[in-house]
């Protein structure tokens, strides 16, 4: 499976930069992510558990982080066993721009997996994936941005901006 599209995040690159080597910010991004340890110089260790069709499974898996050029560009490399289900391995390619508003990420996205779930199909896997891929970075600019105002989401409007907590710790 490949995917490959962009999201506008309104803060400057090196608060996206410094988002995407938390693990508390990945953690709180990656859909069913129950952990996530590490560090961006040795790696991170993650537990995730998804449900993929009639498929139920916990994953144990690693990430890392290559090719890092800060902050513009990192390749991330992953890998996850989910026991009988099979496994999970890919990758993505992030690039940031700045942006007049802040900052424009754009994602190359490879995954593949193996086992009882590759048995399921194409388009059940493809489809699985690339709703993964849009909430993780859904879920990634909701955290540097604060959720999306009345309209974008149906959440209430309160007239207030709202900001997302990694970018309370920085302003």
């Amino acid at each position: 499976m490949h995917l490959t599209d962009s999201r506008d995040i309104a803060a400057d690159p090196q608060t996206v930069w410094a988002a995407i080597l938390n693990p508390e910010v990945l953690k709180a991004c990656v859909p069913g992510c129950q952990e996530m340890t590490g560090s961006p110089e040795e790696g991170f260790h993650a537990t995730v558990v998804q449900k993929v069709g009639p498929v139920k499974a916990t994953f144990k898996g690693a990430v890392e982080l290559q090719d890092m050029m800060p902050p513009e560009s990192v390749k991330i490399v992953g890998e996850g066993k989910g026991g009988a289900a099979g496994f999970a391995k890919g990758g993505a390619n992030v690039r940031l721009e700045a942006i007049e508003d802040g900052t424009r990420l754009h994602y190359d996205v490879e995954a593949n997996v193996g086992g009882k779930l590759a048995q399921l199909g194409s388009r059940i896997i493809d489809g699985f994936a690339k709703k993964m891929a849009d909430q993780f970075f859904t879920n990634f600019k909701e955290a540097i941005e604060g959720p999306a105002p009345d309209g974008e989401d149906g959440a209430p409007d309160d007239g207030a901006k709202k900001k997302g907590w990694l970018k309370k710790l920085v302003s």
